[in-house]
């Protein structure tokens, strides 16, 4: 939720005039305020089939980013039953599509294990067809097979995170065909280098022809969370025999929660590198739904010669330990979907770091930081941009510029009623602020050409800084407008106007790091890099409204750089979020903090990642004394405490 400058000097402003008794010159950026205007610094979020964003740094909304770098693409909910917790809702990479969360313990396996009051989700093949889908790279050719029961609200669940795990197989630029399981044929990942199976769908019906291969290939196979058992436990396969551990159990939540025990706990503890991942859970107890993915494949080495956990994972409450990630030789299994709750100190960073094993891609240790000054526009300050390029100077630490080319206020808002329009050819104290910072090793990021939309509140104020510029999200669908060739043009239009000044961007980053899928298409035609996370849609005309075959939206952030993603885009990674503060008193979405040292933490975590980058964001907006607070000192304290973990500092266009 970033809050541009014009927006938060006006509330300045207004409280100021408050505060003294005055009520003139104040009144439309208080409305805006209390109409919803979003705290300044960090992404903003989208929920599936309506538009929230979210001040916390806990769960953000379907597909979007929590504040300050905290759990993305959260949004399904599981309400609690007497014997079983059936999941309502789910998104991209938020909750179960089956009712597999047993409120009791744990479900037990036989042929089918079903836990307690669940039922068997169906997969009829019919319908699929769209979803496969095919995407160039100059690396391994990969399979990514997921489960796509036709004909129920989670066809797409499963897709969007074979998006999401395709997205990180950009890091490796590899060639990826997207397929539904049901339509896999025999003998076909023998063509594959590496073969990964999303278990999505809780028993969804997977072809003989995939379990027959799959029982004696000898490339590599990764499985990922449900139906294993169909495997496991089918007597013709001798699957413990030959890949050395069994299956033993699903298992969910250890009881259902209640107002009094809102937490009974699960598997919830991801161990690698010596640090604990710790998956994401909330429970709301007013609606009785929980928000969390606990299903977890519990499995049991047999033949320690044969297989080894590589990680494990444990029950916080029982102390319990399973495996999280076996290997058996070319066979892994991975025991739940870590794309789902995704963070910066999610087990979703294990996966991305076990990757290299997976592909036999084993990228040195390397660990690179970036730092990116944001939403720096006509109205920036020029001594705080001035401040913070002396230190990085000064520190020989690289940087980037996110520059909006063309600021708008078509309804007023920040200036007493009058709409401003401001190119960048007219942009004296902008551009006074980018060639002061130039001077001193910065790089420019095109960020946006407005970074608004038209003449309305998309949501907030129509303000450049504040608003989304590809993306409706009052309504959570694309603009009216939203094509191929009219995002073409907008980012076209910036371009020239920062070419006309003598500019030069190295990288694009989408406004908000939301835009239609065409939008989006649309970006590597114009800019060979993009800087930034990603929402993923699972269509080019999303229909999120429940329904059959219903849409998601997938919010991912990159721990390293993705050389090619599902919408063809170069990424750099913007890793940990922003520093936020507390600012209520003046802007009351402006609610939260999220401090440096939440960053540094964060950072820390990335290390875990053998070419994890530390890579943050900050509004040099709060060092105007206006602000009130320490915004200098905590952006240097988190410099210097990221450059004492080792990182090195780069500037986006020297990365490789």
């Amino acid at each position: 939720m970033k809050r541009s400058h014009a927006t938060l000097v006006a509330l300045l402003f207004a409280a100021a005039l408050s505060a003294c008794g005055g009520g003139g010159g104040g009144g439309a950026a208080a409305t805006a305020a209390s109409n919803g205007s979003a705290a300044a610094g960090s992404s903003g979020s989208t929920v599936s089939g309506s538009a929230a964003d979210t001040g916390s740094a806990g769960a953000a909304g379907t597909g979007g980013f929590a504040s300050g770098g905290g759990i993305a693409g959260a949004g399904g909910t599981i309400t609690v039953g007497t014997s079983t917790s059936t999941s309502t809702s789910a998104n991209a990479s938020g909750a179960l599509p089956s009712p597999a969360v047993t409120g009791t313990g744990a479900g037990t396996v036989g042929s089918t294990p079903a836990p307690s009051g669940s039922t068997l989700a169906t997969g009829p093949t019919s319908g699929t067809t769209s979803l496969a889908v095919s995407s160039p790279g100059t690396g391994p050719r990969t399979l990514v097979l997921f489960d796509a029961p036709a004909g129920s609200e989670w066809e797409k669940l499963g897709f969007s995170y074979a998006v999401m795990l395709r997205n990180l197989l950009g890091h490796f630029d590899a060639q990826v065909d997207l397929l539904p399981v049901q339509q896999y044929t025999a003998g076909r990942m023998q063509s594959y280098a590496a073969t990964f199976y999303l278990g999505a769908a809780y028993n969804n019906p997977i072809p003989a022809a995939f379990l027959a291969d799959a029982a004696t290939t000898t490339r590599t196979l990764v499985w990922f969370k449900y139906n294993l058992w169909e495997l496991a436990s089918d007597p013709q396969y001798a699957f413990a025999q030959n890949r050395g551990f069994s299956f033993s159990a699903l298992r969910g939540l250890n009881a259902a929660p209640t107002a009094s025990a809102p937490a009974p706990g699960f598997f919830d503890t991801v161990s690698y590198k010596g640090r604990d991942f710790v998956k994401y859970y909330a429970y709301d107890a007013p609606t009785n739904q929980v928000a969390a993915d606990p299903d977890l494949g519990v499995t049991t080495i047999a033949d320690a010669t044969k297989a080894t956990a590589l990680v494990s994972i444990t029950n916080a409450a029982t102390r319990e330990r399973a495996p999280y990630v076996v290997r058996a030789g070319n066979f892994w299994y991975v025991a739940d979907m870590p794309f789902s709750y995704i963070g910066p100190r999610d087990r979703y960073l294990v996966i991305a770091d076990l990757l290299h094993d997976m592909m036999g891609i084993p990228h040195a240790e390397s660990h690179q930081a970036m730092v990116r000054l944001e939403d720096v526009d006509a109205k920036v300050s020029v001594p705080a941009m001035k401040k913070l390029s002396d230190y990085l100077f000064g520190k020989h630490v690289p940087f980037s510029i996110a520059l909006i080319p063309h600021y708008k206020d078509p309804l007023g808002l920040a200036n007493d009623g009058t709409p401003e329009d401001i190119p960048l050819a007219q942009a004296t104290s902008l551009r006074t602020a980018v060639n002061y910072a130039i001077a001193r090793g910065a790089q420019l990021v095109m960020h946006g050409y407005t970074h608004q939309y038209a003449a309305q509140k998309n949501p907030w104020s129509g303000i450049s800084g504040d608003d989304y510029e590809f993306w409706d999200i009052v309504h959570n669908a694309p603009v009216p407008e939203d094509s191929t060739a009219w995002a073409l043009g907008r980012l076209n239009a910036g371009l020239a106007e920062m070419q006309a000044s003598g500019y030069s961007p190295v990288a694009w980053e989408t406004p908000h790091y939301f835009a239609s899928s065409l939008a989006s298409k649309a970006v590597p035609q114009v800019f060979s890099t993009t800087y930034q996370r990603v929402v993923y849609l699972t269509s080019d005309r999303p229909d999120f409204s429940p329904h059959p075959g219903k849409d998601f939206a997938a919010g991912q952030i990159f721990p390293y750089v993705i050389q090619r993603d599902y919408y063809g885009q170069r990424v750099l990674p913007e890793s940990l979020g922003n520093i936020e503060y507390d600012i209520s008193n003046v802007d009351p979405s402006s609610y939260f903090n999220y401090s440096w040292q939440e960053i540094y933490g964060n950072a820390q975590y990335a290390l875990t990642v053998r070419d994890g980058f530390a890579s943050f964001f900050f509004h040099p907006f709060w060092l105007e004394a206006a602000v009130g607070q320490p915004g200098f000192q905590d952006f240097t304290s988190l410099v210097e405490a990221i450059t004492a973990l080792g990182y090195t500092w780069v500037a986006p266009a020297s990365v490789q």
